[in-house]
């Protein structure tokens, strides 16, 4: 509870004014942004100067279950798997609100790293929150302070919420490039641009949606998003219809695509998963791996 009383000590404008600092969030510019996203190493880590660095856009939280993916930093900055700081195996969370009180979570989260075919490993906090609001998640071991988070209404957000339908798009196919050049940056191109979303979504089945550019994503998550989309694929096949869409509208990476703009996306990659009526079940942001686009599925009953 040392975290959370030390925590409880900073003032409220002081605290964010930290916890939003460099390093600490990735996602608070106006342009098209990206996440960031090693080995793992076992036994227990000295995290005495460690922070928390968010790997989520902290502009789209609203109310009910929360996907917070963490990575971490020392005064060299992010760790990698080439990191001399050993990467932990799990991290331990606590969270309260802005003053220090807990919201119902007694114990601390345990959460496995994620380290496979990422440039950065990170930590999958993931937890229920019922009201909007300013919370505090603090890194268990570590001497410095937390991660502020703010919660906002449904109403706040524009970008597809989990339990509305998700709006149509038509987006670039291999028949209907609609201004778009390349329609898929990846080397080779992936095959995910048979049929556009909007079509999609009249099939009557579920539809995973990748929004996001491997050549042109800022800190390198886009292609082992889309490595583990299709990784997956190769298990559910035609069981669910998946499709991607690039960022950008050419090489040059400079005007954003209507895939973007109708969804008024601000980060990147961003994987959006429905059922079979079309309406929007989860969604991942950010940083994710194979491991938590099957975990994904398992919950909307995709096997």
């Amino acid at each position: 509870m040392e975290n959370v009383s030390r925590t409880a000590g900073l003032s409220r404008r002081r605290f964010l004014a930290r916890g939003l600092g460099a390093g600490a969030a990735t996602f608070f510019a106006p342009q098209i942004l990206a996440a960031c996203g090693g080995g793992s190493s076992g036994g227990a880590a000295d995290l005495a100067g460690i922070n928390l660095v968010k790997r989520f856009p902290g502009d789209i939280l609203v109310p009910g279950r929360l996907r917070l993916p963490f990575s971490l930093a020392d005064s060299s900055g992010v760790l990698t798997a080439d990191s001399t700081t050993a990467i932990p195996e799990t991290l331990s969370f606590l969270i309260t609100d802005i003053d220090g009180n807990g919201i119902g979570y007694d114990d601390p989260f345990v959460v496995e790293s994620h380290t496979t075919n990422l440039p950065q490993p990170y930590w999958p906090l993931e937890l229920t929150v019922d009201a909007p609001g300013i919370y505090v998640v603090n890194l268990v071991g570590s001497d410095q302070p937390g991660a502020s988070i703010q919660v906002v209404d449904r109403e706040e957000v524009t970008v597809p919420l989990v339990g509305d339908p998700l709006p149509p798009v038509d987006t670039p196919t291999t028949a209907d490039a609609r201004d778009v050049d390349p329609i898929c940056t990846r080397e080779p191109a992936c095959p995910l641009h048979d049929v556009s979303l909007r079509d999609a979504l009249t099939m009557g089945k579920p539809v995973a949606y990748l929004l996001g550019t491997p050549a042109y994503c800022q800190t390198g998550t886009c292609s082992p998003a889309l490595d583990a989309i299709l990784q997956v694929r190769e298990k559910v096949r035609d069981a669910v219809t998946f499709i991607h869409a690039e960022i950008y509208t050419d090489r040059t990476a400079a005007t954003p695509a209507t895939a973007v703009t109708s969804y008024n996306m601000t980060y990147e990659p961003a994987l959006f998963i429905t059922d079979t009526t079309g309406k929007l079940t989860d969604r991942l942001d950010a940083i994710f791996d194979a491991d938590e686009v099957r975990a994904a599925f398992t919950r909307n009953g995709i096997s």
